[in-house]
């Protein structure tokens, strides 16, 4: 879907439009918290689990809110389509291949919880089980790419056929022709796909370890300790290698302080695996995390000129350069539009808020297998 948008002119500075950033970035983090730790199980059911009455321990814990974590991405999509259609069309336009990765994964992860029950058989349900880890395993690593290259911007070109038009590509000889996707894959690309999905399965292993009990609950203990060390040593290569060797620029004043917020929070989190101040510290790190990535994309929501790697200015009035190009003030919608979609979020996110606290209390208690009954015998039917 494409959309055309002036630019030859400064955008009109609406404060409904940092609003509308902020309530986006709200959506993306709620969904980053509270489906981190689900994807972590998810990953974790082959391996964890030791026989079917385990696994069906580890797949109750999330089973009530899975599928409600997911809307908070279906939100915040919706909500950036609605907000910021400029955004929404860039980024859409030159991210399909990966976009379409992520459906993937969440597409089998979704039929793997839904259909595992429908067949005793061992077969049967350590397919859907597989399943559910590689659907688990490839949504966070596509998105910790994405969000490793928000960091240092993804280029965007306009397109030569309508230079209103931009479009996410390496140059403008390219468009249409040679899709920008294994260029996100780049080591520092990698990196932070292997940090988000490390930080999955800590917030995984730590959220098992507070909501199941007995011998998975040991284990999921355990095994938290050796992850949790992992995710700590790799956030703190992926922070240097940013800050040595692609994005200097943006770690200053508050992304320091997110930084440094994460890192203590993983700390305390670790050292604390088993109880529930643990799954809070883990929490507190997707925040801090999320909250730096959404700082950093503020001024231009995270794309840069394809050619200088600088985000866009007008060498003719370089004092507007923060007002032309991509930006949260030229890609939003008209006033009027975010008036009208605010009054309905004021009114819609509370109710979400409190059926999503609402559900988390319910199904509170912890798990273990003496909760999980036998199977039940299935008669064959006569012919």
């Amino acid at each position: 879907m494409n959309f055309v948008f002036n630019f030859d002119t400064p955008p009109i500075l609406s404060p409904l439009a940092v609003v509308w950033f902020l309530l986006v970035a709200v959506l993306w983090i709620g969904y980053l918290v509270l489906e981190g730790f689900d994807y972590g199980v998810g990953m974790l059911i082959p391996f964890l689990a030791k026989n079917e009455k385990e696994r069906r321990v580890m797949i109750n814990t999330i089973g009530p809110v899975w599928d409600g974590n997911e809307v908070w991405l279906l939100t915040a999509g919706g909500a950036m389509f609605l907000a910021f259609p400029a955004w929404y069309a860039t980024l859409f336009s030159g991210l399909y291949l990966p976009l379409f990765l992520v459906l993937v994964g969440l597409i089998i992860r979704g039929v793997s919880f839904e259909y595992r029950s429908k067949n005793p058989g061992t077969t049967w349900r350590n397919a859907f089980d597989w399943m559910a880890a590689i659907g688990s395993f490839l949504v966070p690593l596509v998105f910790g790419v994405g969000f490793a290259n928000f960091v240092i911007g993804l280029p965007v070109v306009a397109d030569p056929n309508n230079p209103a038009l931009y479009v996410v590509a390496s140059d403008a000889a390219n468009i249409g022709v040679t899709p920008y996707f294994w260029e996100l894959f780049s080591p520092f690309g990698l990196l932070g796909g292997i940090a988000v999905v490390a930080l999955c399965l800590f917030h995984g292993l730590i959220y098992l370890s507070v909501k199941t009990k007995g011998e998975i609950k040991d284990r999921a203990k355990g095994l938290a300790k050796i992850v949790g060390c992992i995710t700590i040593v790799g956030g703190a290569v992926f922070l240097i290698c940013q800050n040595l060797f692609w994005a200097p620029v943006y770690l200053s004043g508050l992304n320091w302080i997110l930084v440094a917020v994460a890192a203590v929070a993983l700390i305390v989190a670790w050292l604390n695996v088993g109880r529930g101040l643990a799954f809070t510290c883990s929490a507190v790190a997707w925040l801090a995390v999320a909250l730096g990535i959404f700082i950093r994309m503020l001024p231009t929501l995270g794309f840069v000129d394809a050619a200088t790697r600088t985000s866009f200015t007008d060498a003719a009035n370089p004092s507007i350069d923060t007002l032309l190009g991509l930006n949260i003030f030229s890609a939003a919608s008209q006033d009027s539009t975010l008036m009208i979609a605010l009054v309905a979020a004021l009114i819609m996110v509370p109710i979400v808020l409190a059926y999503t606290i609402w559900a988390y209390w319910v199904f509170r208690r912890p798990v273990g297998v003496s909760n999980i009954p036998d199977d039940i015998e299935v008669e064959a039917v006569p012919a």
